[in-house]
């Protein structure tokens, strides 16, 4: 059969049967979601990918310096031990672990990637979800499981003049390889986490790198390491891994009580290793000034790195404070605020994502043709972060309020999965064609998370941080401890949920 029938074939197989289960995102949610499926005996399930591979942001993201800010050994999936080399994986090692997940359990032969989801609308009188992807077929399925991600949609300021730049230009979310950086003019817009990873990665390599910081980020130094031969045998084996793992996780979840519950405790583990980290690593005044936050430690993404700071004061390096911003991109370059005119080669956007209002990228119609737009016209809430009222058989990995800002984010989708699968056997292994949880359950749920929240740094800090929504409302992460949430997922509640 050649391709172009092959192809028909697929296509035509996909539209015409109902799936158990489809899983949209083949990052670590939608890799932990299958295996997961699979232990519990359903193994008939699709996963979509918009992208022609898979692997999700370890695959996407490789701008230079890219690595992971969580312990290594606790950002993986509990299921699968790796002899990682050093304790913070570089983006390449968590590539090929990625990879490796994906081959040893058979996912790709499951998977369909370049399959764009454009809208999901609910089926009420058949009990499916109709998955509209471009340019091909409807796909329906029972059960439908969102594992994208929030942080897959980049964001880029609407400069004046952004579209005139005659130079090239890029988020870092789709860095251009093509691009030889060495030598040329560049500047990187935004100063978070990620311009935090490339700048001291390219600062030695180009003629001129102006670093635009709308605010700038505590930095704490960063406890790397490299691992030897025999720890990496070590780590491989299951029971040290999970020893290992469980050591990290109690020292990283401590943290939860500086964030929430003692400044003192925040002061004692973050905000003076900051201030110290920046006396010593910038001693010019103006610069330190320029690199001092005015809000409490936490209340953003904190920057764990050991050279940011030094590149920072490379000869090479300008950094532009919000007094100096972007007044104008020009065909040439950027005009700043105090009429600095730049010439540049290249423009690098590392200016974040749509994480809160717009943390799934697609329409999605519920029952009665109601949005989750609607839903969520106020500000984006689900129960546990997972489950919506009005659309059921329906659950989003990674969802409101599930994010952490002490300890690994893995941790959270594997407790979500816990009540997730519970919800996907009660469809597919009972008589009910529908599990839907109730709009009380939902707004209790939702009034005790922003309850807590209030006591939180993250509400408190003084800060606006893309934790928040547009609503103001902090909808990114979770208030408390990762172990009281995986407890509320594990237990579930028949009552808070509407069977039929």
């Amino acid at each position: 059969m050649d391709s172009n029938n092959v192809a028909a074939a697929e296509a035509g197989s996909l539209e015409e049967r109902i799936w158990p289960v489809v899983i949209i995102g083949t990052g670590f949610g939608g890799q932990a979601a299958a295996v997961n499926l699979m232990r519990r005996d359903i193994d008939d399930f699709l996963m979509l990918e918009r992208r022609d591979f898979m692997g999700g942001t370890w695959q996407q993201n490789s701008y230079p310096g890219a690595a992971v800010d969580v312990q290594s050994p606790l950002y993986s999936l509990s299921f699968e031990p790796w002899p990682w080399t050093q304790m913070f994986a570089k983006r390449e090692e968590l590539a090929e672990y990625t990879a490796h997940v994906i081959e040893k359990y058979g996912l790709r032969e499951k998977t369909r990637v370049s399959h764009n989801v454009e809208q999901v609308a609910w089926q009420e009188g058949e009990d499916v979800w109709y998955i509209h992807v471009s340019g091909r077929p409807k796909i329906r399925a029972r059960v439908l499981i969102n594992a994208s991600g929030p942080l897959s949609t980049p964001v880029v300021p609407d400069f004046p003049g952004r579209d005139r730049f005659q130079g090239e230009a890029f988020h870092t979310n789709d860095w251009n390889h093509d691009f030889d950086h060495r030598g040329k003019r560049l500047a990187i817009i935004g100063s978070g986490a990620s311009a935090a990873q490339i700048i001291p990665a390219i600062a030695p390599e180009v003629a001129e790198l102006h670093v635009f910081q709308r605010s700038p980020h505590w930095v704490i130094p960063r406890p790397d390491r490299r691992f030897g031969p025999l720890t990496q045998r070590l780590l491989a084996i299951k029971p040290v891994y999970k020893a290992v793992r469980t050591a990290i996780y109690w020292g990283l979840e401590s943290r939860i009580i500086g964030f929430k519950y003692s400044r003192t405790m925040l002061d004692l583990i973050a905000q003076r290793k900051a201030d110290k980290h920046l006396k010593e690593q910038v001693p010019d005044d103006e610069l330190r000034a320029k690199l001092t936050p005015d809000f409490t430690i936490g209340c953003k993404r904190i920057i764990l790195s050991n050279t940011l700071y030094p590149a920072l004061m490379r000869d090479n390096v300008t950094l532009h404070d919000a007094e100096d911003g972007i007044e104008e991109v020009t065909p040439t370059g950027i005009r700043t605020k105090q009429g600095s005119e730049l010439e540049l080669d290249c423009i690098v956007w590392s200016t974040g994502y749509d994480a809160t209002d717009g943390m799934i990228s697609y329409p999605v119609i519920g029952r009665n043709g109601k949005t989750l737009a609607d839903f969520w016209a106020d500000y984006p809430r689900a129960y546990l972060g997972t489950a919506i009222p009005g659309f059921p058989n329906l659950f989003i990995g990674t969802g409101p309020n599930t994010g952490i800002g002490h300890t690994s984010h893995i941790f959270m989708i594997e407790s979500q999965l816990k009540y997730i699968i519970q919800c996907v056997e009660k469809v597919l292994k009972s008589d009910a064609g529908q599990i839907e949880v109730t709009p009380e359950a939902e707004a209790r749920y939702t009034a005790k998370i922003h309850d807590e929240m209030a006591q939180t740094v993250w509400h408190t800090g003084g800060c606006n941080s893309w934790y928040k929504s547009e609503s103001g409302r902090v909808t990114a992460m979770f208030p408390g401890f990762t172990f009281t949430y995986r407890r509320m997922a594990e237990n579930f509640k028949r009552d808070d949920h509407r069977l039929v």
